[in-house]
Parts: C-alpha cells; structure tokens; sequence
C-alpha cells in the first residue's frame, strides 16, 4: 500500500538508507527531508541546498557493530550551489561542507571504509580505524572530480575531465575483481579509476554522449546508456565490448539483477530485459516487458528477482522477468514514476513521481 505522498518533494531524487528504515527525498527549492520508511513519518526537515538539490547519497560505511556503539550512518547532498553538505542521519544536523566551485554538483557516489586487515575488534580500535581509513566520496560538478573524507576534507583532486561530467558509478570490490572502481563518463569517453589509489586504469572512447552509467554487482560489466539510442557494454577485465541499438529514444534507465545476469534497459515503451550471462547479450533476443507509454524509470530489487518499471502514463509494474508469466502487480498513478528506491532487504520500495510526491510500497 502507498505511504504518504509528500508534494514537495522532487521525484528524480530519493534513497533508503543502507538499513531501510529512512528515506532521504530531495526538493526541488532544496530542501531535503529524512522520514521514517515504514510510516512516512518527517524525521528531520533539513536545509539541504538553498539553489536546489540534484542529488543524494547514503553512506552507511561508519556503521558499527553492536559492541562497538551505535550507528553513525550520512547522508551526502549535492546542489546548484555547487557545495556538498554531509548530514548526521540521527540528529539532522550539518557536519561538513565542501565547495566545489561555481559548477552544478550533480554526482555522487560512496566509497566502502577500507578497513585495516589486522587491526583488533575493539572499540577503541574500531574508532581508529574508522578514523584512519574513512569512506571516501566522490563528487562530480561540472569538468571536476574529487574525492571527499566525511568532514568535509579533500583527499583526492581528479584531472579535469574533457567535458562536463554526464555520470559516474562505483563498483565495489567482488570475487571477480577486488579492488574498488569507479567509472566516469562525459561526451566521448569513459575512464575507470582505480578507486582505492586514484589512478586511471582503463579508458575507452566513444562517439557520443553518455547519460547513465551502471556496473553489473560482479564488476563484470559497466553499461552505459547513450544519446545514439543505443545501449554500450565494457567487459574491462576481458576486453570486450558491445553494443545494442535500435532504441526509440535516447537511453537514460539501467539496471541489473542482483546476480548480474539480467540487464533491464528503458529508452522506448517496452522494458528489455537482456540476458548478460556467458558471451552477452549482443545478438541475443531480449525479454520484452510491454507497456503503455514510455519508460521512466526501472530498478530491479537488492536481493531478489522482482523489476519495478514507471512508464509516462502513470503506469507502475512489477515483473518476475524469470518466470513464464513475468507480470506480478501493476498499479496506476497520478503521475508517471521518475525514481524507485528499493530498502535492503526489498520488502519497501519507494517510489518519486513527476509531480514531487513521493509514495511508499509495501511489497511483502
């Protein structure tokens, strides 16, 4: 069932936190509220961004366990003011800011807390390594890319990119590839970064613009959503890449499978749904998930097979892509969904519409 809608909330921006039990909603005059996931609740109404907020990240890498205290997760904010803010989730207040320059911030993405191997389980160690390996956050505003510590201070300054940053994704360490990455894409080109020692390691050309990046959970592949209609896949570990095209519209929605086998992709009225396993999916048939109006948003559950699909008529599904009969619930909206948001453990998904209202489901 739908929590409360709350009308001034911007649809493109809204996020569990990494527990689910809060969800971050971002205004479109900049304001930026936390409420109680399960009941709608306003936890803390925050100031957020007085130009506008674009975008909104959770860390929930200072989390500590049940021996160690209580949890210290934030929420990273990115405005037209061109600042990052950095909130404490349980009090609401502002703990750091970082200015960017004149330019949008517009990209954000948490790094993991990197965590010395043998250090004790204390508490007190648990602090100094907290203290000492802080998560790192990305920030893209404009041509510049930076990495952050929580207070605000900066790690890293990444060279100028050649064009206006279009988008990034972050692949944390798996079997297949354990070291952390982080991929940037502007008009023409995409790099991935070694994320952990801030050096380039591949770059790969491309002929267009770039609107969505995504990494598959395995780090096997980075997709990229394109202007040209088209859908381009780099598998960097094997040096294999390809591409789909014939889409009605330029490509914006992406996402995986929690097993990375199944890739949805909108860029047109039927959600296609792309079978990654072995070679991939160049040249394969897709799964088509019909729908009335153009897709607006996808995004498949954290741990479990379920897609939610938006299309502009207001239309929201939910597909078992896997299963002979994939169409599970569908439900019709006032206005068409621009963002879900999924919790943890999939039983709340969070949806923001075109309109600012942002509803809450309940899915098990």
């Amino acid at each position: 069932m739908p929590g409360d809608g709350q009308d001034q909330h911007r649809a493109g921006s809204s996020q569990h936190r990494c527990d689910g039990s809060l969800l971050a909603a971002a205004s479109a005059a900049g304001g930026i509220t936390l409420h109680d996931a399960a009941t709608g609740a306003v936890k803390h109404a925050l100031p957020g961004h007085a130009d506008g907020a674009n975008c909104l990240a959770w860390s929930a890498a200072l989390q500590k366990t049940e021996d160690e205290g209580p949890r210290t997760d934030i929420l990273a904010t990115g405005g037209q003011d061109g600042c990052v803010r950095f909130w404490d989730a349980a009090t609401g207040q502002q703990t750091a800011e970082a200015k960017l320059g004149t330019a949008w911030v517009e990209h954000l993405a948490w790094q993991v807390g990197r965590v010395i191997p043998d250090a004790p389980s204390s508490a007190t160690n648990a602090e100094r390594r907290i203290k000492d390996n802080p998560p790192y956050l990305f920030a893209a505003a404009g041509k510049k890319l930076v990495a952050l510590k929580p207070d605000g201070s900066l790690a890293h300054p990444f060279p100028d990119a050649p064009k206006t940053i279009s988008a990034l994704a972050f692949s944390q360490p798996s079997t297949l590839n354990p070291q952390p990455r982080l991929a940037t894409a502007c008009f023409g080109h995409v790099v991935i970064w070694d994320a952990a020692t801030f050096t380039a390691q591949k770059e790969f050309p491309y002929g267009n613009a770039i609107y969505a990046l995504t990494w598959s959970p395995d780090g096997r592949w980075l997709v990229a959503g394109c202007h040209d209609n088209a859908v381009h896949l780099w598998a960097p570990a094997e040096d294999l890449e390809l591409h789909m095209s014939g889409y009605e519209t330029r490509l914006k929605e992406l996402s995986f499978s929690p097993d990375s086998r199944w890739l949805a992709t909108g860029g047109g009225r039927d959600v296609c749904v792309w079978d990654c396993a072995g070679a991939g999916p160049e040249g394969r048939e897709p799964l088509q998930l019909p729908q009335t109006a153009r897709t607006t948003a996808l995004a498949f559950q954290n741990q479990h097979s379920l897609l939610a699909t938006g299309d502009a008529s207001g239309a929201f599904t939910l597909w078992a892509p896997t299963r002979k009969n994939p169409l599970v619930a569908e439900v019709k909206m006032p206005s068409a969904a621009t963002k879900f948001a999924w919790n943890a453990d999939d039983t709340l998904l969070a949806v923001g519409t075109e309109k600012g209202a942002v509803y809450v489901f309940k899915t098990a």
